[in-house]
């Protein structure tokens, strides 16, 4: 059975943005390797349509940029939306019985899915085995909260620093 773990970078006020703060070259390297690990990615729409700038690639790439492309590309990826018609390569559109997809997915294969975007994972809330917040130190004031919602309680379960600024906190549900 799989893990469902949902984790984005935070500011420290709560918030999510990845136009006002990004990875620092460690954290990116660290996100390489995460992506490599991972047995797929949950997406809502609007962080798919963010996400979906690495499936091609872009003037002015470095190698990470590079590496980071080939394993996102590479990842299977299931984007949940009842907007969308179709997504691109190596991606499946969910849009109807979205927990009842997200159940099977999880019992169907081992490894870790991550679902990535505050909104999706507010919504599949009772299917998350884990949180990892990227905490970073900035103050945004205003913007997309990471937790837009009520979550369950939760045990700290590990700390890890990454790069020079940013903490990796993970949780569980109690």
């Amino acid at each position: 059975m799989a893990k469902l773990a949902f984790g984005l970078n935070m500011s420290l006020d709560g918030y999510v943005d990845h136009d006002r703060f990004a990875p620092d070259p460690v954290l990116f390297r660290h996100f390489i390797g995460q992506v490599r690990r991972e047995t797929a990615s949950v997406y809502g729409r609007r962080m798919y349509e963010i996400m979906v700038y690495w499936d091609e690639d872009q003037p002015g790439w470095d190698d990470a940029e590079r590496e980071y492309a080939e394993a996102w590309r590479a990842q299977p990826k299931y984007v949940v939306s009842r907007t969308l018609n179709a997504v691109g390569p190596n991606a499946t559109l969910i849009s109807d019985n979205v927990e009842a997809e997200l159940r099977r997915l999880k019992a169907d294969i081992e490894g870790e899915i991550s679902i990535t975007g505050p909104q999706i994972a507010y919504s599949l809330t009772p299917l998350i085995d884990e949180y990892q917040i990227y905490l970073h130190p900035v103050v945004l004031g205003t913007g997309t909260p990471m937790f837009p919602g009520p979550r369950p309680p939760l045990r700290l379960t590990g700390t890890d620093r990454i790069g020079e600024s940013v903490i990796r906190l993970t949780y569980v549900p109690t």
